[in-house]
């Protein structure tokens, strides 16, 4: 092993925004927070989602290989169902695709990620 998985870092526009969207969605805290950057996780000492801001993001396209999505974040549920209503109240967007274990959204800074059935 070369070294430990410190943080996944998404670039935004608003940082504030896009922490505050992943706390609700993962039941995080906030571990460090300045105007250009928060951090989020279970602890200070753990792995992290980090998210910087950025003037201009580009944002991805899913699928679309002009406008990569450059990362995605899974998220196991329960209930696709009751997930889905949460998320969409917290400012998600509905891609209306994925299958009968999974579906697939944009957070608020148009990043992907996937409600997955556990």
């Amino acid at each position: 092993m070369i070294g430990k998985w410190h943080a996944l870092v998404m670039d935004c526009e608003d940082p504030d925004l896009l922490a505050g969207f992943y706390q609700e969605l993962l039941g995080m805290v906030r571990v460090e927070e300045d105007a250009d950057w928060i951090t989020i996780g279970d602890a200070a000492d753990r792995p992290a989602l980090a998210f910087q801001r950025v003037e201009r993001l580009v944002r991805p396209q899913w699928p679309d290989a002009d406008h990569p999505q450059q990362m995605h974040v899974d998220v196991m549920v329960p209930d696709l169902d009751a997930a889905e209503a949460q998320v969409l109240a917290l400012g998600a967007t509905s891609l209306n695709a994925g299958g009968k274990a999974f579906r697939v959204y944009l957070d608020p800074s148009g990043h992907p990620f996937c409600l997955v059935l556990s």
